[in-house]
């Protein structure tokens, strides 16, 4: 997307973090769908060595972002975290403080939607996002200058993912 496409009017956007370990090696993957299910975008990305619960949220901070490019009039977001949707529900507290950095920015970058809401759903409705976050994982070779890329990436709070075509 350059900017300059109209905006849609529902745009859908799944998300999904995942870590090996507690922390562990941890990859994130987002899809974006329109309002009638067409996918209209996927991509993941190796996120490090993090928390489970760090993966979510980075892979809610990068798909919030990525979607802010459609410019949509309403954003449905699924995930199947139910911590971090309870969160940025205002249903739970942000106790740790590595989590209420990350939380601060989801909750900067959800007021920017003209309207936004976050949801809950079953694994098994977020396979897509599940997918391409193993993939992620899965696909990444540990090597020293790769593990240092990602830290440097998580410390800018940001960075490229690995888009994936419509399947």
């Amino acid at each position: 997307m350059t900017g300059s496409e109209p905006s849609v009017r529902l745009l859908r956007l799944y998300t999904d973090g995942a870590s090996r370990g507690n922390p562990g090696p941890a990859g994130m993957g987002l899809v974006i769908e329109d309002g009638q299910g067409t996918r209209l975008w996927g991509g993941c990305r190796y996120i490090g060595e993090v928390t489970n619960n760090q993966a979510e949220y980075l892979a809610l901070i990068e798909g919030l972002r990525k979607a802010a490019e459609w410019r949509p009039e309403r954003l449905e977001v699924m995930m199947d975290s139910e911590l971090v949707v309870q969160q940025v529900s205002g249903r739970y507290r942000v106790r740790s403080p590595e989590l209420k950095t990350l939380y601060n920015q989801a909750m900067a970058l959800l007021r920017s939607f003209p309207a936004a809401r976050v949801v809950h759903v079953p694994r098994g409705r977020n396979r897509g996002a599940d997918a391409l976050a193993n993939r992620a994982i899965d696909e990444w070779k540990p090597d020293r200058g790769q593990e240092m890329e990602a830290a440097r990436h998580r410390r800018a709070g940001r960075a490229p993912l690995q888009a994936q075509g419509p399947d």
